[in-house]
C-alpha cells in the first residue's frame, strides 16, 4: 500500500505539471486581451500596448510559462491583476470560506444520506423505499439555481426568516450561522439524492448476502443485523463516492456561491476567468486538481483498508 501511495504521488506531480501548462496555454488563446480588460473599452491602443509590455505579456508563451513555473516552485503564486493583491492572500481567504461551507454541508449530507439510504435499502420494494427513491431522484434533478431562487423567495422574501445573500459580513442583522443556512440547504438538497441512491443499492445487495440470512436464522435481532453486519459492508462501495463529494463541495458550488453572493473559491474562479486573471486562474486550477487527486488517493487507500482483496491486488 505504501508503494502504491508513493507511485500515485509521483503521478500527481506529473499531472499538476501538465495541468499548469495546459491552463497557461489555454489562457493565452482565450478570447479577449488582458490589458484591454484592465484598462477598459475606451483605452487607446498606445495605452494597451504600454500595459502589455509592462506586464510582460509581449514575451513568448514558453518564456512566460517557465518564469511562472520558477516562481511557483518557490511558493510565489504571482499577483492578481483583478484584485491588485498577491494571489495567495485572496486565494486562501476564499478557500477558507468555501471549506467552512463545504464542512457544514458535508456534515449534513452524509448522515442524512446514510439514514435514508439504509432505510430504503432494508425494505426493498416497500412503500417507504419507493417514497425515498422518488424523493431523492426529484430533489437531485432540480438545478441548484432554481432551488436557490425558490428557497430564497420563501424564507427570505416571504417569511423573512433568513437573509437572501450570504456575504459572511459580521456587521449586519444576520449572524454568520444564519447566512450559511440557505447555501448549505441548497447544496444538501442537490447532492444528498445521489448518495441516497448509491447507499440504497449497496444496502440491498448486502441484505441479500448469505451471511445476513445466517445471522437472522441464528436469532439475531434485526437491529443488530443491520447495524453490526449489514451497515459496515454496505458503506464500503459508496465510501469512495462520499469522499469524492469533497471535490464538488470545494470547486463545484460556483452556482450556489454566485446566487447567494457567497465569497468562496468557486465564485472567485469565475471572476478570475471572466477577467483573464491568469495567475489567479492558474493557482485556483492547481488547487482544485490537487484537492481532487488527494481525495481520490485517500479514498483508494481507505478502500484498501476496508477491503483486503483490493489491498492484495494493489
Amino acid at each position: 500500500m505504501l508503494r502504491y501511495a508513493v507511485r500515485q504521488l509521483g503521478y500527481m506531480a506529473l499531472t499538476l505539471l501538465g495541468v499548469s501548462f495546459a491552463v497557461f496555454v489555454l489562457n493565452e488563446f482565450a478570447p479577449g486581451d488582458v490589458a484591454r480588460k484592465l484598462l477598459g473599452a475606451y483605452a487607446t491602443p498606445e495605452q494597451v500596448e504600454h500595459l502589455t509590455r509592462e506586464l510582460g505579456l509581449d514575451r513568448p508563451v514558453m518564456v512566460r510559462y517557465l518564469d511562472y513555473l520558477g516562481h511557483l516552485l518557490t511558493g510565489d503564486l504571482g499577483q492578481s491583476l483583478t484584485f491588485k493583491v498577491p494571489v495567495a492572500d485572496i486565494l486562501w481567504d476564499r478557500l477558507s470560506n468555501t471549506f467552512l461551507l463545504a464542512g457544514v454541508a458535508f456534515a449534513v449530507i452524509v448522515p442524512v444520506a446514510i439514514v435514508f439510504g439504509v432505510a430504503a435499502g432494508i425494505r426493498e420494494g416497500s412503500l417507504r423505499d419507493h417514497a425515498i427513491t422518488i424523493g431523492a431522484n426529484f430533489i437531485s434533478s432540480l438545478p441548484e439555481f432554481a432551488t436557490g431562487v425558490f428557497l430564497a423567495s420563501i424564507f427570505a422574501v416571504w417569511l423573512g426568516w433568513l437573509p437572501g445573500t450570504s456575504p459572511l459580513s459580521r456587521g449586519g442583522n444576520w449572524s454568520i450561522a444564519a447566512q450559511l443556512v440557505m447555501p448549505v440547504l441548497v447544496i444538501a438538497l442537490y447532492d444528498v439524492g445521489y448518495l441516497i441512491a448509491m447507499i440504497r443499492v449497496s444496502m440491498i445487495a448486502v441484505m441479500r448476502q448469505p451471511f445476513i440470512r445466517t445471522a437472522v436464522l441464528k436469532g439475531a435481532r434485526r437491529r443488530d443485523v443491520i447495524l453490526k453486519h449489514a451497515l459496515r459492508n454496505a458503506l464500503i462501495t459508496p465510501f469512495t463516492a462520499i469522499l469524492l463529494q469533497v471535490n464538488y463541495l470545494v470547486a463545484g458550488v460556483v452556482v450556489v456561491e454566485t446566487v447567494f453572493a457567497y465569497p468562496g473559491f468557486g465564485r472567485l474562479m469565475l471572476q478570475a476567468a471572466m477577467s483573464k486573471d491568469i495567475a489567479l486562474v492558474e493557482a485556483g486550477t492547481l488547487v482544485a486538481v490537487l484537492i481532487a487527486m488527494t481525495t481520490q488517493l485517500v479514498g483508494d487507500l481507505a478502500y484498501m483498508v476496508l477491503d483486503p482483496r483490493i489491498r492484495v491486488q494493489a
